[in-house]
Formats: C-alpha cells, sequence, structure tokens
C-alpha cells in the first residue's frame, strides 16, 4: 500500500503554522542567512517547507526535550524583537525569525504549553509496557476486593456491618446487628 503525500495544511492535528524564517545551518555567501520557511507545529514535531503548498517538508524534528525562548541576539536589525529559537543540549539549536514580536511570542508560548502537557502526562497512550503501572482499578491482589463488592451490594440479607466501618448505610436498610 502507497502513502500519497499531502499538502501540510491536509494533515491535521495542527497546533500552529504560518511563515517565519529559520536561519540556514551553513550560510554562504551564496545562500541568505534567513530564509523564509511555511512552519507548521504539531503534538511532538515542528515541520519546516519551503511554502504552505509543498508536500514534503524540508526539515521535521521532535520538539521533545526541546525548549523555547526569545532570542533578541539572533539579529542587529529592527527584526531582533521578533527573534525566538529552539534549544536542546546535545542537539540542533534551532533559530527562528517571526512576522512581529507578538507572533514570536505566541509562537514561544505555544510551544512552552506543548512541552508542558507532553511532560505532564500521567498515563502513557503509546506505551504498552507501562501499562499495568497505571491499572490499579481492577486489581486481583487487592485483600478489600471481596468485601468491598459484597459491603456495596446490600441485597444480601446476612452482611454486618462495625460501628467503625467505612461504608454508608442506605436510606431504608438497617444493617443487622447482633
Amino acid at each position: 500500500e502507497e502513502i500519497t503525500l499531502k499538502p501540510v495544511q491536509d494533515t491535521g492535528n495542527i497546533l500552529k503554522q504560518g511563515y517565519l524564517e529559520k536561519r540556514s545551518r551553513e550560510h554562504s555567501f551564496f545562500v541568505s542567512e534567513w530564509q523564509k520557511r511555511w512552519c507548521v507545529l504539531k503534538r511532538r514535531t515542528f515541520y519546516y517547507y519551503a511554502n504552505e503548498k509543498s508536500k514534503q517538508p524540508k526539515g521535521t524534528f521532535s520538539i521533545e526535550h526541546y525548549s523555547a525562548r526569545l532570542a533578541f541576539h539572533l539579529r542587529k536589525d529592527s527584526r531582533k524583537r521578533c527573534c525566538f529559537e529552539l534549544i536542546c543540549p546535545g542537539k540542533r539549536t534551532y533559530e527562528f525569525t517571526a512576522p512581529s514580536p507578538a507572533e514570536a511570542e505566541d509562537w514561544v508560548d505555544q510551544i512552552q504549553f506543548l512541552l508542558k502537557d507532553l511532560s505532564s502526562l500521567t498515563i502513557p497512550c503509546d506505551e504498552e509496557d507501562k501499562e499495568d503501572l497505571y491499572n490499579d482499578v481492577d486489581s486481583s491482589d487487592s485483600v478489600n476486593t471481596a468485601s468491598h463488592n459484597t459491603t456495596l451490594n446490600q441485597d444480601e440479607p446476612n452482611i454486618e456491618m462495625e460501628e467503625d466501618d467505612i461504608y454508608e448505610v442506605l436510606p431504608g436498610k438497617q444493617p443487622n446487628k447482633q
């Protein structure tokens, strides 16, 4: 089965997208230092394309473990307040210029929000090996499971309840005392 590549706007789950200038890793006399790219932020991945109609990204990277911050030092011109960077120790730093300072702040805020959301996941959805660590609802080794179920089921007439019992007595049902 062949996978057809779609333009980026058809891929769904997009959190933020728009044109940014991306600083090229290697710049020379012939290549501009800042190149206009259509950038797309999805749940875990940052994509950048030549333009918004491109089917194939020029680059992509996972944003997990990265941090985003405004970076006014990247440019010396009037656009310096529009700059931000994505940094991860031991990995490539990505540098961008947004169309406006407000837009740069919004990109940083969106990325930070996403990173915070990724780091706060308590139940992993795609890691099968961790599934049992969080499944405490139906644990069969629980000592109180049987007594808990029968105490809540008050249809049985011979249930004894002590004064320090933690279960509530339903109206109209009185516990049998001996």
